[in-house]
């Protein structure tokens, strides 16, 4: 039986392509391996989104490619987003590489792997059409507890700044039965924890003919008994469903929490990313938001030193940050990406000034966050605990439902004992708070 080490690069959604490689691969009969040095087949799954994204893939390849000439390995196959931006380019660039599978071919990996020498091609690449679903045998390898689900693939957006829609194809949603009879198998497996993620999930269903929509979805998760928290990530702010709305309003195993990427605030920056959206629409879908869903955790993401933006432009982003008191915020600098229009643009900023543009405005909405946290003190809430920390493995950590895996902060858990484990959900009182975590103890 043949060993095989995989390593993901990249998004939750990315993580979703290599969780159905391992499947599939399980299923072929290989061995799957955590140490590459052990490995007969080493597959790296790539994500090219911006410029360090694909650094680091080419450096993982690399690295890779000279444990393949020094050690067990025979076979080296890399898959994903780098792939289906450069093609076959990367068969003269990357000769260490032994097969390509793009992001549409990522299903091919044992029928590949199984061949004989010489039956398969080196690179399957073309236009992105594959769609998994509820019976691609999928090994969830985020936690136990907790796991992603894709809701579609592509994107039908044209963003200035954005690759993705050339890498991932066009809108192709799943039906709704397919998402609830994989959602339903992952509670039965002890998944508690269901985190949705796409390109763009406002636009789920809009290619069904069925009428389904972001809010039916929503629904038919809501009724899975299994799961407790059920997340909607990757909002685009532009044509959100009502029905969305009211589900995550009424529906008591869908979180109140949205996650809608806004990248900039000022009208003209949003124009020359276009977005589709001005700033009045994105005020106007923020506060129909928290009307329909109160005490809604609001998280977004911004963009920095896109071309053109100036000094008032900026400023216009930081008082659209004080104003609006998000919940959570991430801020990335600006990457000219070759293939997409922006990175033609004039007025291309310096990076010392998206540097700072993004420390201050990091510093600004860290004050935010500070103080939303420290409200939290003394009050009592329910935690998922996710097990012993990364930076101290003597710690229990845990999460609220207003902090999603990876993205947000947690909860760092005192006064424990070896009745608290990793999958629980248990009733924390708030001791102390940071602009990024808390610290709680167990009352329950």
């Amino acid at each position: 039986m043949e060993r095989v080490h995989l390593i993901s690069l990249g998004c939750p959604k990315n993580r979703v392509d290599s969780e159905v490689m391992v499947g599939q691969l399980r299923q072929g009969a290989f061995e799957l391996v955590s140490s590459a040095e052990d490995a007969d087949v080493i597959v790296v799954n790539t994500c090219s989104f911006i410029r360090p994204a694909t650094e680091e893939s080419i450096d993982t390849i690399l690295e890779m490619a000279a444990l393949k000439k020094t050690g067990r390995a025979r076979k080296l196959v890399v898959t994903g987003c780098m792939v289906q931006r450069y093609g076959k380019s990367l068969e003269l660039e990357m000769p260490e590489v032994d097969h390509f599978l793009g992001t549409g071919e990522y299903h091919r990996i044992a029928e590949v792997l199984q061949a004989r020498e010489g039956e398969a091609a080196r690179s399957y690449i073309d236009t992105p059409l594959y769609l998994h679903d509820e019976m691609a045998p999928r090994i969830n390898s985020w936690a136990p507890h907790s796991a992603y689900l894709k809701l579609s693939e592509g994107c039908d957006h044209r963003c200035a700044f954005c690759i993705i829609p050339q890498l991932r194809g066009k809108l192709r949603s799943r039906t709704v039965p397919s998402l609830v009879t994989e959602a339903r198998r992952l509670g039965e497996e002890g998944v508690k924890e269901l985190n949705l993620v796409s390109q763009d999930s406002t636009a789920y269903g809009r290619d069904l003919s069925d009428g389904s929509d972001l809010g039916t979805l929503l629904r038919a998760l809501g009724r899975i008994d299994t799961l407790s928290w059920i997340r909607l990530h990757y909002v685009y702010p532009l044509g959100v469903p009502e029905s969305a709305l009211r589900a995550i309003a009424e529906e008591p195993r869908v979180l109140k929490y949205v996650d809608i990427p806004l990248q900039h605030a000022s009208g003209r920056m949003l124009k020359a990313m276009k977005r589709g959206v001005s700033r009045e629409g994105q005020e106007k879908v923020l506060a129909r938001i928290r009307d329909r869903i109160p005490n809604v955790t609001l998280r977004t993401t911004f963009i920095v030193g896109f071309p053109g933006e100036t000094d008032a432009d900026f400023a216009e982003l930081c008082d659209f940050v004080d104003a609006e008191q998000f919940d959570r915020v991430g801020v990335f600098t600006y990457y000219p990406e070759d293939g997409t229009p922006a990175a033609t643009l004039e007025g291309q900023v310096d990076e010392k000034v998206k540097k700072a543009r993004q420390k201050e405005l990091m510093k600004r909405q860290a004050v935010i966050s500070r103080r939303k946290n420290k409200a939290l003190i003394g009050s009592e809430a329910t935690v998922l605990v996710d097990g012993p920390s990364k930076e101290s493995p003597l710690v229990l950590v845990g999460r609220l439902a207003t902090q999603a895996p990876d993205v947000d902060g947690q909860v760092w858990l005192t006064e424990t004992d070896e009745s608290v484990k990793a999958g629980q959900m248990r009733r924390v009182r708030i001791t102390k708070a940071t602009a990024h975590d808390l610290v709680g103890e167990v009352v329950d």
